[in-house]
């Protein structure tokens, strides 16, 4: 997934740029999509994983990206914006399977490893989408003080990745 949701993340950035940006339809879709593949990730983490800090870390994952979504979907209703499938969220989504199919075949400490660099390169490109492309093209106020709000807890989430990644490689 990690060169996979880069390029997805980067080819949309610069695709984006090109047309004026996203729409608030398909940035409400995006946002969805990148908080459901980290919850289905955690998922997973926390049926595969015995480190007890990896367990700790995708329950936060499922806990912090299920709270985001459900503010997503509320403020959606609430404006009457249906979210919009776009190419970045199938991208998003055609990664997510492939690094799923290879998560799934990795067990122990291995397994632990591939997750945790996965969370940190998936963070970090989600963090660069919402610097480079989705608040400056929200149009919405609401919408974009959403990912405003959200986004110190995605470095958060980056930094304990980090973190767990330093601790996982020793």
């Amino acid at each position: 997934m990690r060169p996979l949701a880069l390029a997805a993340l980067a080819a949309f950035a610069l695709s984006a740029q090109a047309q004026g940006g996203p729409t608030d339809p398909q940035i409400a879709h995006i946002v969805v999509t990148a908080n459901q593949i980290d919850i289905d990730a955690g998922k997973l983490a926390k049926s595969k994983s015995k480190n007890k800090e990896v367990d700790k870390f995708a329950q936060q994952m499922i806990t912090d990206h299920g709270a985001v979504n459900k503010q997503a979907v509320a403020l959606a209703k609430k404006l009457k914006v249906k979210p919009e499938d776009n190419d970045t969220s199938k991208s998003l989504m055609k990664g997510a399977h492939e690094e799923t199919a290879k998560l799934k075949k990795l067990k122990g400490k291995e397994f632990d490893k591939e997750y945790v660099d996965h969370e940190v390169a998936y963070h970090q490109a989600v963090l660069d989408a919402i610097d480079k492309t989705l608040v400056p093209s929200a149009k919405n106020a609401e919408l974009k003080g959403l990912i405003e709000k959200v986004r110190p807890a995605i470095q958060a989430h980056l930094d304990h990745a980090k973190h767990l990644q330093a601790d996982l490689g020793k």
